[in-house]
């Protein structure tokens, strides 16, 4: 029997994804974001909700670009860090250690220490309470080759994406289920 539980945020998964962004001095930032997900098939477009008291807020409505940077396991202590400083007041980047460079299509910062990056360029942004929602076009997608399955794709299971769960924790992957599309069950 399902009972009733107090409202909030609540989904799972959500992803950790680092946001990157250029301030107005063309200083690298980066910020942890776990409200987004993709929104749109054609163009590929992704969404990400931050508050306006964020420094990424600014640089994103100012800059009309992004990164979405998706760490692995392996980096977990960097984007939980990236998560709970502000840019305002630390160069973050610096402090990281991890390398950045500049994305190719969008001016926006990339991490090349994480396996996969997508280049966004910002085409809406909508406020919702006390988040704004910006809709990113991915104009370009990095990825290491170690982390690309036979066709060239990334492989879920080679990057080892973090995961956060609304409870405040991250997590790995889970182990393969099945193929999508194709374990559907016949009515009887």
């Amino acid at each position: 029997m399902k009972i009733p539980v107090k409202v909030k945020p609540l989904a799972y998964p959500t992803p950790a994804w680092v946001v990157g962004s250029y301030d107005m001095f063309g200083k690298a930032n980066a910020m942890t974001a776990a409200w987004g997900g993709i929104c749109c098939s054609e163009p590929p477009c992704i969404s990400i909700s931050l508050r306006k008291a964020t420094y990424t807020y600014a640089n994103i409505m100012e800059k009309e670009a992004f990164t979405i940077n998706i760490p692995s396991e392996e980096y977990i202590k960097e984007t939980d860090y990236f998560g709970v400083v502000s840019g305002k007041d630390v160069d973050k980047i610096e402090v990281s250690g991890l390398t950045v460079v500049r994305s190719e299509n969008v001016y926006a910062p990339c991490m090349e220490d994480f396996p996969v990056v997508l280049e966004c360029k910002l085409i809406h942004s909508f406020e919702l309470g006390i988040h704004t929602q910006f809709i990113g076009e991915i104009v370009g997608i990095k990825a290491d080759e170690s982390v690309l399955d036979d066709t060239g794709s990334p492989d879920i299971e080679k990057i080892k994406p973090i995961i956060y769960s609304p409870q405040g924790n991250y997590y790995g992957l889970g182990m393969f289920l099945g193929k999508a599309f194709s374990s559907y069950v016949e009515k009887r």
